[in-house]
């Protein structure tokens, strides 16, 4: 009886079909213009991410640029 619990892997991905399956049928149901909608949705949240991703990386400080620290010791 210890088969149970091996591995959940199967399990996980089972369910992960069973939530796409109901997504899919809720788009169904609802039509074509909500798909449009959640379409629209992702890709402007995609190229939000993008875009704040790509002014991140341009915003990098070199190391040079900083000023030198000069350690001082009181003893």
């Amino acid at each position: 009886m210890g088969y149970r619990r091996r591995d959940a892997r199967p399990r996980l991905a089972l369910w992960m079909l069973v939530a796409l399956g109901d997504v899919v049928l809720l788009l169904v149901s609802a039509g074509l213009p909500v798909l449009f909608a959640m379409f629209g949705v992702v890709a402007v949240t995609v190229a939000g991410v993008a875009t704040w991703r790509l002014t991140r990386r341009a915003t990098v400080v070199r190391e040079d640029a900083l000023p030198a620290r000069t350690v001082t010791r009181a003893w």
